[in-house]
């Protein structure tokens, strides 16, 4: 027996045993196969952005006020001193990677959807959003130049190896992406990573005229340390700081130009100096504990600094404070989404009636996917294009759970092994 909450989801319900599943096949293509290295499987894992229940990539107001944040495959927006998260987004794919421009009109993120990831706008009074490439490359980690007229991205648009690329963009939309950094082949023999160097996570400088960046240039494992250099193609580059943080390095510059990252381990936040043409020094580090801290952003007024953990065991949203250092989780008590939504409930029961364990995918008539609040969501490396949309999602549950979806049509495929006895569902 399926019952709903307060509104009412229609439900088709598909039940099979794990080895039965198509996703499984061995004949599916890879997901976002434009990626040309060796083992594409660590970026599209440990760099990509992936699909989250909790928040990730948060990004401040300029009022320094409220952040933006991807969760759930949207973006929401939600100020410091609420519990309240507003979606701003909910379309056909998934999004990420939001970032907020200066004048505090316009906010630029990432949409993965037709085996691509490209940027896209969404003007924040209208809240209409529309796309800025459309080349079918992989472009990831947008950032506005600190006076609005720039952007800087990651893209594979070039023989389909991650190159930062800048760009002006006004209200008409983007100029043609220029790309930044050169190509150039190491003669390190790497076996993880392609014989070409790859550039990755730009942040501009203060003064807006050079840039920092990660890159593994003249490093035979990792994926690279702190690069500088002005933005501008041709130009020189330096390293100013190398720790390997195995693709969870996301520098950010405090107004006052120091930098954040992550010291290996337990991902954890630190801070150096980033100095041009000469090393920034050892890191100091901000946070500690046995869990990742990850994906740090300094708000403009350089008094706290956002960044994601799972602390708690889910994905949530922290804030530090610079002066004295005291933290705190940013809670979501309530969520206003753009559309209405209804509830799933299901209970999962072995043969003997004690809470029985599956995985469970739940999809809406988009093909997008659902998950508890806090799940840990996992998704197969490959997907038959004719089947489905996206690759497929799920979620590892036993017993009862709960599970918003938007209102119409949603698909539950509930899994069990081969060595299960029985599914017995309600």
């Amino acid at each position: 027996m399926l019952r709903s909450g307060v509104r009412t989801a229609l439900i088709a319900l598909v039940c099979h045993r794990l080895d039965d599943d198509p996703g499984i096949r061995g004949f599916d293509a890879p997901v976002l196969d434009q990626i040309a290295v060796p083992h594409s499987l660590l970026d599209r894992e440990m760099y990509l952005p992936q699909l989250t229940a909790g928040r990730a990539a948060s990004r401040f107001s300029p009022d320094s006020q409220e952040v933006v944040y991807s969760m759930a495959g949207s973006l929401w927006r939600q100020r410091l001193d609420s519990t309240i998260a507003v979606q701003l987004t909910d379309g056909k794919g998934y999004d990420y990677q939001p970032d907020w421009s200066l004048d505090g009109r316009s906010i630029i993120y990432v949409s993965y959807q037709h085996d691509a990831i490209e940027l896209w706008l969404l003007d924040l009074s209208t809240g209409i959003s529309r796309p800025l490439t459309s080349g079918g490359a992989v472009n990831v980690e947008p950032r506005w130049s600190p006076d609005g007229t720039r952007i800087a991205f990651v893209s594979t648009a070039y023989h389909n190896r991650f190159h930062i690329f800048i760009a002006d963009i006004n209200a008409d939309g983007l100029r043609t992406p220029v790309r930044l950094t050169g190509e150039n082949k190491s003669t390190l023999r790497r076996y993880y990573y392609s014989a070409f160097d790859h550039e990755l996570s730009p942040v501009w400088t203060r003064d807006g005229h050079g840039l920092i960046y990660v890159s593994n240039r003249n490093h035979i494992q990792g994926t690279g340390g702190f690069w500088q250099m002005e933005a501008r193609p041709g130009s020189e580059a330096h390293e100013i700081h190398y720790e390997e943080t195995t693709w969870r390095a996301r520098p950010d510059l405090s107004p006052d130009a120091r930098g954040s990252s992550m010291p290996p381990t337990w991902p954890q936040l630190a801070s150096t100096v980033a100095a041009a043409r000469r090393p920034g020094g050892d890191a100091f580090p901000i946070s500690y504990g046995d869990f990742d801290a990850v994906g740090p952003r300094w708000s403009p007024d350089g008094r706290t600094i956002a960044y994601i953990s799972n602390a708690s065991g889910g994905l949530d949203l922290w804030l530090h404070t610079v002066a004295d250092g005291a933290e705190r989780r940013l809670a979501v008590s309530e969520r206003r989404t753009l559309k209405p939504t209804g509830q799933i409930e299901l209970t999962l029961k072995d043969a003997d009636g004690s809470p029985g364990a599956a995985r469970v995918m739940i999809t809406d008539s988009r093909g997008k996917f659902h998950a508890p609040v806090g799940a840990w969501i996992h998704a197969d490396d490959g997907y038959d294009r004719a089947e489905r949309p996206f690759e497929a999602h799920y979620f590892h549950a036993r017993g009862t759970l709960v599970v918003d979806v938007p209102l119409g049509e949603a698909k539950v495929e509930i899994l069990r092994g081969s060595a299960s006895r029985s599914n017995h569902i309600r």
